[in-house]
C-alpha cells in the first residue's frame, strides 16, 4: 500500500455525478493523502499506515520546528483512493497498472482505511468516491509532500 501525503491549509473533493462535479467533503488544515492499494496488501498495511501517517511529526511547532502530528493540532484528514500510485513506467510510454489490487479488494481495504482512521484522530474526515472521476483542490502547506509505502518498511 502506497500514500502520498500532503500537509494541507485547507482542501476540497469533488466527485463527477452524473456528468458534474459536486462537494463531496471540505477541511482546513491537517492532511491530504492520496492512497494506492497493491495486490498484495492486507489489513497489516492499512494498519501500518495509519499508524505511521496519523503519528508523523510535520506540523510546525511553536519555534517553526515540524514536532508535531495531526494528532497534536487536531488536524482534519482527506483520503482519497489512487489506484495510479502503483504505475509502472519501466517500459514504454503508457503506464502499467498491473500490480494496482483488483478494484472490489481495493476498495475494502480503502474502506477499512477510512474507517479505522475515523477511530483513531479527532479531527474532521473527509473523503472522495471510489472508483469515481474527482478533483481535489488543495494547499499544500510548505509544501510538504512525503511517500510512505507499506513494502518499504524501515526499522
Amino acid at each position: 500500500m502506497r500514500a502520498i501525503i500532503q500537509r494541507t491549509e485547507q482542501a476540497k473533493i469533488l466527485v463527477e455525478t452524473d456528468g458534474e462535479f459536486r462537494l463531496t467533503g471540505e477541511m482546513m488544515q491537517g492532511l491530504l493523502v492520496l492512497l494506492g492499494v497493491e495486490k498484495s496488501d492486507t489489513e497489516e498495511d492499512v494498519d501500518y499506515l495509519i499508524r505511521k501517517i496519523k503519528d508523523m511529526r510535520i506540523f510546525n511547532d511553536s519555534e517553526g520546528k515540524m514536532n508535531l502530528s495531526l494528532i497534536d493540532i487536531n488536524g482534519s484528514i482527506g483520503i482519497v483512493s489512487q489506484f495510479t500510485l502503483h504505475a509502472n513506467t519501466k517500459k514504454g510510454n503508457r503506464p502499467s497498472f498491473i500490480r494496482a489490487a483488483d478494484p472490489v479488494e481495493a476498495e475494502i481495504l480503502y474502506k477499512q482505511f477510512i474507517n479505522k482512521m475515523e477511530l483513531l484522530i479527532k479531527g474532521k474526515i473527509i473523503s472522495g468516491v471510489f472508483g469515481a472521476m474527482m478533483k481535489i483542490d488543495f494547499i499544500n502547506d510548505g509544501p510538504v509532500t512525503i511517500i510512505i509505502d507499506s513494502k518499504q518498511r524501515e526499522l
